[in-house]
């Protein structure tokens, strides 16, 4: 037996020596996946960076308001149904009891909403049979499909969009299997429970994801199925809560609604089907309908086509054409393109060609998608926000009025929300801005008088025009934000001053009289108290 050179290694230490070039190919190996997810990581930077969706600060500024010991539909007029501010409430109160402000709250919960989506969708796909291909797509395009809305995150579509993608997922399994985890089942129902409850709309989801379920898998078995029972439960309880705990939305909100709001900035059904947002994401759907309707396409795929479809119902229904609406087409219709597409190669690639190609096709797949739903919106109005008038009333409220209350006379809810929630200010409005005196003047008939008198203005008319007098009286705020343009047709060469208008009161006309220097911005002028 011949002995080994003296200076010869020893196998375990070949192997030793061998590893460390082994780290960097490991490396080129994984950073694919890591550039896959480079979209989904801008998306997160647009959704933390301000300014925070308008309809979402308003809602959050009520909330804070709510926790604070206003009453909602009493002291908090809104045309949200409460689950919205029972939600909201969370983060408000976190903002009262935390070195956190509503904004800083606000983001982490709706972040950690977001992750628990992810991780309820990553559990669903754990022992889901994928293609190489179909697996690295998914795992990008999931968290950019969370994110997708930028500016729009936390909007109540966008809740509603974002606990029914692992319902989708989830009625993918219980048409093909294998079987779910009852607590993870139970978790993600009941969470897409209470998004589909945000409005009423949203129903239109589910009745078209349980349609599917039914047709997939026969009456018999899905009508035994637990699940979409304890859904309606959910929405059963939700129902009989509003007359015991909330009676004032249904005596006094709802018909206001039915008045004034669903009359006010809507467009025509057919009319909204040619809007720039809309259009798009009604035609990417029906592009991808005939190929996710296959059999062949799985049950994923009908899936997310089914939610699709129904968030384009809902925005359809609203007929209002705004970028929000389309959220829960937007974000299905992109997972569904690059599940179908990533499917398709893996059908039709060798294995070994399949498993290369994957990361490289996810990264086309997720850069694609991102810029695709780079809008208007984001990422320039984060860029500009503070550089522009609109960022101009944030500073200038930080400055003035920072934590302090503020009449607002305004038509609009962007930009005064987030400016006000920057500068950690309170409105004394009873609504969230002046859409009931814009409802009450919607024309001008000829021969009246510019502004009613008490006793021919209807009862929204005269709620707003004797709280703000009685409420700016009572406590006098520390400012008044005024908009130079009241979003009140002008009648002839006279224009509809809210200042006027209310100064017709005796006591905000008294009050008044107490706030004398004016903050001139380019859209607004901010009225300060001299005590």
């Amino acid at each position: 037996m011949t002995a080994p050179p003296p200076h010869s290694a020893r196998p375990a230490e070949l192997a030793e020596a061998a590893a460390p070039p082994l780290v960097l190919p490991g490396l080129l190996a994984r950073a694919p996946r890591a550039l896959a997810l480079l979209p989904a990581l801008a998306f997160l930077l647009m959704v933390l960076a301000p300014p925070l969706n308008h309809d979402v600060a308003a809602i959050l500024n009520f909330a804070e308001r709510w926790v604070g010991g206003e009453r909602l539909y009493r002291d908090l007029i809104d045309v949200n149904p409460p689950l919205i501010f029972v939600l909201t409430a969370i983060p408000a109160w976190v903002a009262k009891w935390t070195p956190l402000d509503g904004v800083q709250a606000w983001l982490f919960f709706t972040l950690a909403c977001c992750l628990l989506a992810w991780r309820m969708t990553v559990r669903l796909r754990r022992d889901r049979a994928e293609g190489v291909v179909e697996r690295a797509v998914l795992d990008a395009l999931v968290p950019l499909a969370i994110l997708l809305p930028a500016y729009d995150v936390g909007q109540r579509e966008h809740l509603m969009a974002l606990f029914a993608i692992p319902y989708a997922f989830l009625a993918a399994r219980r048409i093909e299997g294998p079987p779910v985890p009852r607590g993870l089942a139970w978790a993600v129902t009941i969470a897409a429970a209470l998004g589909f409850a945000l409005k009423p709309h949203f129903l239109a989801v589910p009745l078209l994801v349980e349609a599917l379920v039914l047709l997939r898998r026969g009456p018999a078995q899905a009508l035994r199925d637990p699940l979409p029972w304890g859904m309606a439960a959910v929405w059963l309880l939700y129902l009989a809560s509003l007359p015991l705990l909330f009676p004032a939305y249904l005596d006094f909100v709802v018909p206001l609604v039915m008045g004034f709001y669903l009359s006010n900035g809507g467009i025509g059904l057919f009319d909204v089907l040619m809007t720039s947002p809309f259009g798009p994401a009604a035609l990417l759907l029906a592009v991808l309908a005939p190929f996710a309707a296959r059999r062949a396409a799985g049950a994923t795929a009908q899936a997310l086509l089914a939610v699709g479809m129904g968030g384009l119902l809902s925005a359809w229904v609203q007929h209002k054409g705004w970028s929000y609406h389309i959220v829960p087409m937007a974000m299905p219709g992109a997972l569904l393109a690059g599940l179908l597409a990533s499917r398709w190669l893996d059908r039709t690639l060798p294995p070994a060609r399949a498993a290369a190609t994957a990361p490289a096709f996810a990264i086309v797949v997720t850069v694609a998608l991102a810029l695709v739903h780079i809008r208007g919106e984001s990422p320039w109005r984060q860029i500009w926000y503070f550089a522009l008038r609109d960022g101009e009333i944030a500073t200038t409220l930080r400055r003035e009025v920072a934590g302090e209350r503020l009449l607002v006379l305004s038509p609009d809810i962007y930009p005064v929300y987030p400016a006000l929630n920057y500068a950690r200010a309170r409105s004394t409005l009873r609504t969230m801005n002046l859409w009931l005196l814009v409802g009450a003047y919607p024309g001008c008939p000829e021969g009246a008088p510019r502004y009613r008198e008490t006793w021919e203005m209807s009862r929204p008319e005269f709620l707003v025009y004797r709280t703000v007098a009685e409420d700016f009286a009572r406590a006098p705020p520390a400012g008044v934000l005024v908009a130079k343009n009241s979003g009140i047709p002008r009648c002839g060469a006279e224009d509809f001053d809210p200042v006027a208008y209310f100064s017709r009161h005796p006591a905000f006309a008294e009050t008044w009289q107490r706030y004398t220097r004016v903050v001139h911005m380019d859209t607004y002028l901010l009225y300060l108290r001299e005590d």
